[in-house]
Formats: C-alpha cells, structure tokens, sequence
C-alpha cells in the first residue's frame, strides 16, 4: 500500500466530486472512501431493493434485468436465468485490444464509476461500492484494454474489464506485476462479489472510461497552457521582442477571459525587458505578438471544458435509471458521451494550436535572420570550433516533427460515428477514442514543450550574454536558475535524448510552479 499520501481522503457520498479531486486519486496523492454515513448507505441500498422487489412483482420490462440486452430487449429472461445474466454480460465482452490503461488512467476510471454509482440512480449495492473501494484501497487495478468502445452504450467493452475483477476474475496489476485476481484477491482475503441483477449494467453502461481520461487530459491541458506561456515570455526576451504587445489596456478592448489572463501572466513576467534602454520594434512576429491570442483560445476552452467534464463526472449515466424514491425505471441514454467528445476533439485543437506556436518561436530563434542577433540554431560555440557544432538544429526538426503529428490528429473524432449492435446503436459518440487521440496530442505537445525549455534556456542565457544592462524578472530569474540547474549550456554539440526524457518526467510531476 501506498502510505504517502500528501491530501485528505476523497469522502464520496453522492456530493460533486471535481475534475482535480478525480485526478489526486489517480495520481495516488489522496485516497478514496465511501461515506459511513447511514443516511448515504441507505439510499444507495434503497435501488438494490426496489429492483429486488420489481423482481419479485414479476416486472418483466425492465431492460438488462429481465430482457436481453440491446438489440436484444425485446427478448425475456426467465427468472431462473436472471442472476445469470450480469456474468454473461461482462464476459461477452471481454473482446478489447490495444495498449492498457496506465494506473494512472486505470484508478480514474474506478473513482468516476465511483462517484456515478455513488448518486444512488443505478440500483446497485453498498457492496459494490465497497468492492471498487478495495481496489483503490489496496491498489488492484484491472488490466484494461483501451480500444473497443464506441462510447454510446457506455464504455461496455473497457468497462466490462472492471466488472469481470470485481468478481474476481480476469487480470489485474498489482505491486508491479500482471496477476490473476483471484489470487491476488485470495492473498487479501477479498471475496469475488456475484452480480445482482441491475450491477453488471449498472457498471459497464456508462462513460467512466472517457470521462476518466478526460479528467487526466483536463489537468494536463490546464498546465501544459500555464507553461507554454511562461515559455513564450522566455522566447519574447530572448528574441530582443517588445513586451508591450500585452499591455492591459490593448487587451481591455477584446475581453476574451482566457486571453486577458495569458496576457496578464505574460506581464508578470516581462516587466523589465526593455531596461536596457534599446528602442524596441513596433510589431514582433504573430507567434509573439499574437500568443495570447493563441493560448487564450486553449485557456477559455478549458473553463467550459472543466463545467461539462464535472457535469458528465456527477451524473448518473446507465441505462436504465433506477429512481427509488419515486419508484419508476426511467429508460433513457444517459450514456451517451457526446459531451465528453466535444470537449476532447476541442482541447485536442486547442492543444495542438499551442503546439504549432510554440514551433514556429523555436524556428524564430535558432533562424539568425530572425533572431535579432544570436548565433544560427543558438549554437553556443565560439572560434576555430563553431564550425563543426551545429546546437539546436536537429532539436528543431524534432520539435517540427512533433508538431506535425499532433497536428495531424486533429480531425474531430465525433464526426466518424458509425452504426452498431443491429443498428441499436444507430448514432454513437467515440467519447473514448477521442480522450484517447487528446492525451496522444497531449504527449506530443508535452514533448514539444520540454524541447522549448531546453532552447529558451539556451536563448536567454545567449541573450543575456550579449545585453549585461537587460534585467529579468523574478520569475524568469527563477525560470532560468531552474533550468540552468537541469540543462547545462550547449556549447560542444552533445546527445539531447536523456535531458528531453528528464524533463518530460519533471513535466509530468508539475515540478515548475507557474502562476498564482
């Protein structure tokens, strides 16, 4: 077990739950319990009950409990049958492929099943909370697949995963190896659950899995943004630019939330570089002039983002919504994750936007007819040797590389629904495969921005080198002491590969403080 946690556990009791408190659990930062409160337990078993009794009044409509699922509806279960039917579901669905969910990614999709189930809508067991809460607890996470779902009819396929260990089959990972779970469970004394009628469903029928990644991909979004704008005020000063392309005043007159607050963070961090006493240009180049144009698009696409991601987190989201205070079964398709589709094909643009940006500063800086007097690929290389070392050159070409890729999955997934299931699922999200291509944009951007960290360390030391009266903020001051510390000066040409391999890991530990 995990014993570092640093933040107070996640109490789950049916209240929202936000987009940060879901990644803290993933990361492994907090830990999850479900609520004691027997006011909360009670309503929760209140749903297992009403179906108990609608088994017992001999309802036979209820779908996925007395009938067949999908196409199949129409279809009677008999009731000799009827607790057979939850193992049938998540067993003929165990047909995923790919790569499988980190745990990282693997402990977000258990804590947001958590918190839908945890809104007492879906006719399940304190039991089967309990049982997810072991897996956190315990750090027992199902090996997933992370390809096979449509993301309409939730995310069965992946979802089906959980299900299947939760009764103490299938493979998990634990303490850095592929189990079986029963024997993991066996070594813990945990006992496989058997599915009530409503619970198989109840798990897999829903958009746990792109709404987990899309929490992930929220967060990471969110710093890669604080980041590349910290980034571009290294580049605005290392390219000699002129810092009052932000000014408050200019941006007073296009209030865009999001690209008031990059111009203001790019204030604070270039307050002092026209001290120099040079006369500045009037107009820089867009790829600084117009950043905040640029990055505020990403920033005002994450504040709607966050309200919709949390809105799809706190609901119920299966199919059917199982109401025991008015006793009705609701059919409906509140799994249905066009919500979260939109949201990860527009960060994935917005992202990939900041990429292209972030390119088109490096290709500024280490061009000398641009950079307005560093030496060509920012090459720290002086007499008889500059000859034969070339600096960044080959940096830019990755970063150009990058770029490209990222660029290139930006088509919205949304729009190649397809039809499925018997034409059931007639109309399909891909909510999955579009978190999915957003975290690939996302890796790709991450590995563009550690490649501009390295050439803004350079850049600015070269500038400095070259300016004695130009005085840097204290942010930036504090930037590039952080920097200097990690990346040594390029001066003889050196393999790139393991500093751009350490700072991804310092990237993804949010090791920079950026902004209050």
């Amino acid at each position: 077990m995990n014993n570092t946690f640093v933040l107070p556990p996640l109490i789950l009791d049916g209240t929202p739950v936000s987009v940060r408190a879901v990644c803290e659990v993933a990361q492994r930062q907090r830990s999850l319990e479900i609520s004691s409160s027997p006011e909360f337990r009670a309503r929760i078993s209140a749903g297992a009950e009403f179906v108990d009794e609608l088994l017992a009044s001999g309802a036979d409509s209820v779908y996925g409990v007395t009938t067949g699922y999908g196409d199949s509806c129409t279809v009677p279960i008999q009731p000799h049958l009827v607790a057979e039917l939850p193992r049938h579901l998540y067993t003929y669905h165990g047909c995923g492929l790919g790569r499988y969910f980190s745990p990282e990614e693997t402990r977000a999709i258990l804590v947001v099943r958590l918190v839908s189930l945890a809104r007492g809508m879906s006719g399940v067991s304190v039991e089967l909370l309990q049982q997810i809460e072991l897996l956190l607890h315990h750090d027992i996470l199902p090996l997933i697949p992370s390809e096979g779902s449509v993301g309409a009819s939730g995310d069965l396929t992946p979802l089906s995963y959980l299900a299947a260990v939760l009764c103490g089959e299938r493979t998990v990972w634990y303490r850095g190896e592929c189990r079986d779970s029963a024997e993991v469970f066996t070594s813990l004394g945990i006992v496989g659950l058997r599915l009530r009628p409503k619970e198989g469903l109840a798990l897999m029928n829903g958009t746990a899995v792109m709404t987990g990644l899309a929490c992930l991909a929220w967060s990471r979004a969110e710093y890669f943004s604080r980041l590349a704008t910290r980034i571009t005020a290294m580049n605005v000063v290392a390219a000699a630019g002129n810092p009052h392309h932000f000014d408050e005043g200019l941006f007073a007159v296009k209030p865009h939330r999001g690209q008031q607050r990059v111009a203001s963070r790019l204030r604070q961090d270039l307050p002092d570089t026209s001290a120099s006493g040079e006369t500045v240009r009037i107009q820089d180049r867009y790829s600084l002039r117009c950043a905040p144009h640029v990055i505020g698009v990403l920033e005002d696409a994450l504040d709607f983002s966050c309200e919709w991601i949390e809105n799809e987190l706190n609901s119920a989201n299966d199919n059917p919504i199982i109401d025991p205070v008015q006793r009705r079964v609701w059919h409906g398709g509140h799994f249905y994750g066009g919500h979260i589709a939109f949201v990860m094909d527009s960060i994935k643009v917005a992202v990939a936007n900041v990429a292209d940006l972030l390119d088109r500063q490096m290709a500024l800086l280490v061009d000398a007819r641009f950079n307005h007097g560093l030496p060509a690929n920012l090459s720290g290389a002086q007499g008889e040797r500059a000859c034969i070392n070339h600096g960044l050159k080959a940096l830019q070409i990755s970063v150009s590389a990058w770029t490209a890729e990222a660029l290139k999955q930006c088509v919205p997934v949304s729009i190649f629904s397809r039809s499925t299931e018997c034409h059931n699922q007639d109309k399909v999200s891909l909510g999955t495969i579009a978190a999915r291509d957003c975290i690939r944009v996302l890796e790709l951007s991450e590995q563009v921005v550690v490649a501009l960290l390295i050439s803004g360390r350079q850049a600015m030391a070269l500038r400095l080198a070259l300016d004695s009266r130009l005085r840097l903020s204290d942010s930036l001051q504090s930037m590039l002491d952080e920097l200097s510390a990690k990346i040594l000066f390029i001066q003889e040409d050196r393999s790139l590969e393991s500093e751009l391999r350490d700072l991804l890991t310092l990237l993804n530990a949010r090791y920079w403080r950026l902004y209050v």
